[in-house]
């Protein structure tokens, strides 16, 4: 539940407001003056907090300032309650801050939709911070992930970009869906921090039993983000996640798992991704493999159009095969360049 802390010095006020956005579902804590809401503030415990703008000792404006002015561990969402609507006082409370303004008398209705946006900035940020953090958990498992993770994204930007022109795919992609496949595809994987090392690093081919183990990545991914949509239904990048960890593996057949799903009943966003890892596991060197030319790697995943691949996916892939090669070819130039080893002056 989120925490809104109401700073106004009006009793009758803050009452009504305090009704309201408990009426709303938030749990709401109240202080009388800006000097008591900045200490409240300083406890780090609301993201959001709504001020009234005369008070005394402290008007909201210069509260705002000062909560702008301190570094905090997260973003504080800042409404200004006034009764005054004229150019002054908005540019005033602009300068100092704040995120938004509600003239009194307001609306309900007008103080749920501020707060709705306000909740919507916060998990932007929230958004990026876990995505960043869960990415480089998975790299830190593996050696070559990283550029792994890079390839990844891009690949499935390029397709979600291509399926977004297209007619059929119109009313499920769109530019949110591409920027949450890029932001979460990179998540593809993360369930293999649950593997053991001796298989998850092993320098060879994996055993049957040991592939078996392997599997159980996908599960474990899906898992965990399924765990975290629970308690953030609403939070569709953590949804898109949770259906690329547990599909990506799933073929079109029905022989992938770990489901055994087919045609149209693996998500879209994992049907993108298993083309796309397929692609970067051929294309790059592997412990157990040398690197595939584009060449082989455009003739396996025709061979597997239908059967491993959704063939909308294999026609999408087709038509942007020169950008494939292109991001291929820019990120091993630029990761060879950060390999290379200084050049150190001839001595005579």
């Amino acid at each position: 539940m989120t925490k809104v802390l109401v700073i106004d010095d009006d009793p009758v006020s803050a009452e009504m407001l305090r009704g309201t956005l408990e009426h709303f579902g938030y749990e709401v804590q109240y202080e009388c003056d800006g000097v008591e809401g900045f200490e409240r503030i300083r406890s780090g415990e609301y993201s959001i907090v709504i001020s009234d703008w005369d008070m005394p000792g402290m008007r909201g404006d210069e509260l705002c300032r000062m909560v702008r002015d301190r570094q905090w561990s997260g973003y504080i969402y800042f409404i200004l309650l006034t009764s005054h609507g004229d150019m002054a006082h908005l540019v005033s409370g602009l300068r100092s801050g704040a995120d938004d303004f509600l003239v009194k008398p307001f609306h309900p209705e007008e103080l749920r939709v501020r707060l709705r946006t306000g909740e919507r900035l916060l998990a932007m940020e929230s958004r990026d911070v876990l995505l960043f953090t869960l990415a480089k958990l998975t790299e830190s498992r593996d050696n070559e992930t990283g550029l792994h993770l890079e390839r990844m994204r891009e690949y499935g930007r390029v397709l979600t970009e291509e399926l977004s022109l297209w007619k059929e795919f119109k009313d499920e992609v769109d530019g949110d869906f591409v920027q949450m496949m890029y932001l979460t595809l990179p998540l593809h994987d993360i369930g293999k921090v649950g593997i053991p090392d001796s298989i998850l690093l092993k320098p060879g081919k994996l055993t049957t039993e040991e592939f078996e183990v392997m599997k159980q990545h996908a599960a474990i991914g899906g898992n965990t983000l399924a765990a975290a949509v629970e308690v953030n239904p609403h939070a569709k990048y953590l949804q898109i996640a949770r259906d690329i960890a547990y599909y990506h593996h799933e073929k079109w057949d029905g022989s992938g798992y770990p489901f055994g799903l087919a045609g149209d009943n693996i998500p879209l966003c994992g049907r993108i991704t298993a083309l796309a890892d397929v692609y970067d596991a051929l294309t790059s060197k592997r412990v157990y493999k040398d690197k595939f030319s584009n060449d082989k790697a455009k003739s396996i995943i025709l061979e597997g159009s239908g059967r491993h691949f959704d063939p909308r996916i294999v026609e999408a892939f087709l038509a942007n095969e020169e950008r494939f090669l292109e991001i291929s070819r820019q990120l091993d130039s630029s990761h060879a360049k950060a390999e290379a080893p200084p050049l150190v002056p001839a001595t005579v």
